[in-house]
Order: structure tokens, then sequence, then C-alpha cells
């Protein structure tokens, strides 16, 4: 991948994300039991709020973000399995947390599934720390949060 430009996702975008997001999570299906809640996200809603950003063209990762008073949570990452291994998801993680800091937040938060066990290895090496864990509905949370304060800025 030559463009390693992370940019808004556009209305164009909504099928990459898709099949982006479902070629990243599909693996996860047999082991959680359940889609995972990014695979039957509403892309088109979350595009045209500006809460998805992507990378690559042809879109090989994107990550999906809301703005909370105090904190920006992280929903969801993904990167296409052919572009694993190439910095893509290390480089959205980093933007991610620029994001949250130009928009003067002073942390990011995210959760999990319980059941994805290379995530609970990934984000503390970012510098996530759990913060608790939870059940909602067939999803077994693992939360984690990054304070960014002091210097947001």
């Amino acid at each position: 991948m030559t463009d390693q430009t992370i940019r808004p996702a556009a209305a164009r975008d909504v099928p990459a994300v898709r099949a982006v997001t479902d070629a990243a999570y599909r693996p996860y299906r047999t082991r959680v039991g359940v889609e995972p809640a990014p695979m039957t996200a509403d892309h088109a809603a979350d595009v045209a709020a500006g809460r998805v950003f992507v990378t690559g063209e042809p879109v090989v990762g994107l990550v999906v973000v809301e703005v909370f008073p105090g904190h920006l949570f992280l929903e969801s990452v993904a990167v296409h399995p052919d572009a694993r291994g190439g910095g893509v998801g290390r480089r959205l993680l980093t933007f991610v947390e620029a994001h949250a800091r130009a928009l003067r937040l002073p942390e990011i938060r995210l959760y999990t599934n319980a059941l994805m066990r290379e995530n609970q290895r990934l984000y503390p090496r970012y510098g996530y720390e759990v913060v608790e864990r939870s059940v909602d509905g067939p999803y077994d949370r693992v939360h984690y949060r990054k304070r960014l304060l002091p210097g947001v800025s």
C-alpha cells in the first residue's frame, strides 16, 4: 500500500468500509458465537456522521470513533487481513490518539470482546488499561481507557 493518508470516509467509501470490516471481524464469528458488533453496524450512517476514518487506496483499514463529553470512544478498528503486519493498525491507533488530542479530550475509551484475546494483548502495548468487564446481551466485553493528560494539546 503506497497511500498512508488517513482521511474522513466519504459516501463512496461505504462499500469498502463494509468489506474491510467484514473481512477483519469474520474470523471471530465462530469464536464469539455471534456476529461481532462492528459487522452489524450501520456503516452508511457512521460515514455520514463523520465517525469513520479510512486509509489506503483501495481502503485497507479504518477506525470508527465517537466524541463524548470527556473522551473519544474508539468503536472499531478494522484492518483487511491482506494488509496485516504492515503497520496499518499502529497508524490508525496513532491517528485516534492525535484526533483525541486535537479535540482536547483527556482520554480514549474502547471495549473488545473477551474472546478476542489478540486485542487483549494489543491494547496494553499502546498504553490502554483495563477498567472493567461487562456483559451486554451476547457480548462479554473488556473495557479499556488510555489517559492522555497531562499535555492533551
